[in-house]
């Protein structure tokens, strides 16, 4: 059956404007993977506290979707909060590597973006992007609560832009 648009009224227009979607099957998918994020825990050192607070009662993380998983294979984006050492880093590509596609890396705290105040000592990652991608850095020693809700929201708009484009958005 097709739809003949030519012969409605301008209420039945306006009706249709209000109560008709239309989308790509991508545009739905980003729509579905963005509001549903399930970040993998993965705290070093002491941003890590901070992570655990927005999972709290207080910031509750939930309400935006997003839900901690301990297992990478359950995972979508991994939240690096903390001092990354040269030790511990093929372990954080290890997990990257066992995570499904699509997957995102999200940069919290000085420590996983570029070394924080360790950054000459030799056994310090200068940031974990010299290991994984990343897709969202979030700065401060700690970052608070806010500021990962905030990194997480970006996160969204990254991946809802890209769908929608085709075109990657440089890392923020």
């Amino acid at each position: 059956m097709e739809l003949n648009l030519e012969n409605i009224t301008p209420e039945e227009h306006e009706e249709l404007k209000r109560n008709v979607f239309f989308t790509t099957l991508e545009q739905l998918k980003a729509w579905a993977r963005s509001n549903s994020i399930w970040p993998m825990t993965f705290g070093l050192a002491c941003c890590a506290i901070e992570m655990m607070g927005v999972g709290a009662s207080h910031y509750d993380l939930d309400r935006f979707g997003s839900f901690f998983r301990t297992s990478p294979r359950q995972s979508d984006c991994m939240i690096v909060s903390g001092t990354v050492t040269k030790k511990m880093a093929p372990i954080v590509k290890r997990l990257y590597d066992q995570m499904p596609e699509p997957k995102w890396v999200i940069a919290m705290g000085s420590c996983a973006t570029a070394g924080g105040p360790y950054v000459k000592s030799y056994a310090v990652v200068k940031g974990v992007d010299q290991i994984v991608p990343v897709d969202v850095y979030i700065p401060g020693c700690p970052p608070n609560p806010a500021a990962l809700i905030y990194g997480i929201n970006k996160l969204q708009e990254k991946i809802r832009y890209e769908a929608k484009t085709g075109k990657p958005v440089i890392n923020q």
